[in-house]
């Protein structure tokens, strides 16, 4: 049993600390909000950009997953710091990286999404992610880090919620048979990756050695239209078919007047507008894994908001 560090608590980090800790890992979380420890998990409140604070709390660590994300509208002022003080630890304490990582360094693409395409985004967001990237794999390439690096598509499933395109706008309207409105093109193909595979792909990565130093996508299903995804969580609700609109451009301008996460969108709205489709046959092949079966991901993304809203309510 070794000790495994994960760097953020979101859906992405639960997931991957879950199930790390069934797989009978020492599991350590480490995120802003202090926490009950859980069985199998061990939480540490901290600033994870405090360099000196996280290199002590990952000491003995055999890997540490990078699951954090500072708030969208701070990237460009918290994302630097934040890896620099990751990258840091993972040096000093000879851990390996798992960096999670997301699609938007590519920039708009016509095709399918590879690892091999260039990093060729020039909006802010994309230039900030391809910075980190490129950043990782400088650090695995001189020798100092051990480090992979795995990019997933939007994300839906148990415990996405406010930051989702298929979460707290959709599911709830779906269980209570009102109409859904969706960012984009509610026609245009897009891949949606389940937050399960997400975990399995970073816990995978860890300990395939022939994937460290190199860039893995997640092992995600055919592409699908909003308004096919929806008419799906309708189905495994058991609940009629429900409208899907776009959201209008007034309603986003005026989003955008009172939100960040909104005003912030408008960069990558190319994603919802066109087709938008990542091809992860590289991690199928090297990890043996396959999608969640869709019938599991949309029976499991109900489940959870059935027991999340029975218990709000």
């Amino acid at each position: 049993m070794s000790l495994q560090v994960v760097i953020g608590y979101g859906p992405a980090g639960a997931a991957t600390a879950a199930l790390l800790a069934e797989r009978g890992e020492r599991v350590r979380v480490i995120g802003r909000s202090p926490r009950e420890n859980e069985p199998g998990l061990e939480h540490v409140a901290l600033d994870a950009a405090d360099q000196a604070a996280l290199t002590e709390a990952t000491r003995g660590a055999a890997a540490i997953y990078s699951c954090a994300s500072p708030p969208y509208h701070r990237w460009a002022t918290d994302w630097p710091p934040l890896q620099d003080s990751i990258c840091a630890a993972a040096e000093a304490n000879g851990a390996l990286l798992v960096s999670l990582g997301n699609l938007y360094g590519y920039g708009p693409v016509d095709g399918p999404l590879t690892e091999n395409l260039p990093l060729a985004a020039t909006g802010t967001k994309g230039r900030i992610r391809a910075m980190l990237s490129e950043q990782l794999h400088a650090l695995h390439d001189e020798g100092r880090i051990r480090a992979v690096e795995v990019r997933a598509s939007d994300f839906f499933g148990p415990g996405v919620t406010d930051g989702g395109h298929l979460a707290a706008r959709v599911v709830p309207n779906v269980l209570r048979g009102r109409k859904v409105q969706v960012f984009g093109d509610p026609d245009a193909p897009h891949s949606w990756t389940y937050i399960s595979d997400v975990a399995r792909t970073l816990v995978a990565a860890a300990r395939e050695e022939k994937a460290w130093g190199k860039t893995w996508h997640v092992p995600t299903g055919p592409p699908r239209s909003a308004r096919v995804m929806v008419a799906l969580l309708c189905e495994a609700a058991g609940v009629p078919p429900v409208p899907v609109q776009r959201l209008s451009p007034m309603l986003l301008r005026a989003g955008a007047l009172v939100s960040p996460m909104v005003r912030e969108l408008q960069e990558v709205r190319y994603q919802f507008d066109r087709p938008y489709v990542l091809d992860s046959r590289a991690a199928q092949e090297l990890f043996a894994l396959r999608p969640t079966p869709e019938k599991d991901q949309f029976a499991g993304t109900v489940a959870w908001w059935r027991d999340r809203l029975a218990t709000v309510s």
